[in-house]
């Protein structure tokens, strides 16, 4: 009846804990995979006398410290790996970031500082075609001007040749009239009676 009870005692057996080795190679292998092997220790059992006659103490042997500190080490180790894995990465894409967000800042400064050189460019030239305009506006004004006063000149003098063409028109009709009433009071005829003749 002991053996039976001693039987029913004990707890099955743990499965092996991996070796180190296995575990060193598994870690880098798959780093986000979480492979956490915490042997958990199994209790001692007594067992308590039915009678007093005989008293059977059934102890396990627990495993030794040796193995299970460079287990625990070798997961801590693979965690601490992992775990330095992903801040290297975080930072590998904080400064991805980063530089892309310079580089973007910098284009973006000189893309904004040509289009303000581009901007004064023009409004230079802007400037100097008005400029030019103006001058130009101002050059035809006093062409204008110019061509005015010659006109008005040159109808001043055509007037005035028209006035002395008048004139001699008069003096002549005078002449004529008067060389006719002198041919009368003479009566002598002309010798030029009319230019065709």
């Amino acid at each position: 009846m002991a053996e039976e009870e001693a039987k029913k005692v004990e707890a099955p057996p743990a499965p092996p804990p991996p070796t180190a080795e296995e575990t060193v190679e598994a870690a880098p292998k798959d780093v986000t995979e979480e492979k956490s092997v915490i042997p958990t220790p199994l209790p001692l059992l007594e067992e308590k006398p039915a009678d007093d006659v005989k008293a059977l103490a059934i102890v396990e042997k627990p495993e030794p410290t040796e193995e299970k500190i460079p287990e625990g080490s070798i997961d801590r180790d693979a965690v601490l790996a992992r775990v330095a894995t992903e801040k290297r990465l975080s930072l590998i894409k904080a400064w991805e970031e980063s530089e892309k967000s310079k580089a973007e800042n910098k284009s973006q400064k000189k893309l904004s500082a040509i289009g303000a050189w581009e901007n004064s460019k023009k409004a230079n030239l802007e400037a100097e075609l008005k400029k030019i305009e103006e001058h130009l506006e101002k050059k035809k004004a006093e062409y204008v001007e110019k061509m005015k006063n010659k006109v008005v000149l040159i109808h001043k003098e055509a007037e005035e040749k028209r006035a002395m063409i008048e004139a001699k028109r008069g003096e002549d009709l005078l002449k004529a009239e008067e060389m006719a009433a002198k041919y009368c009071a003479t009566g002598t005829a002309p010798k030029k009676l009319l230019g065709c003749f």
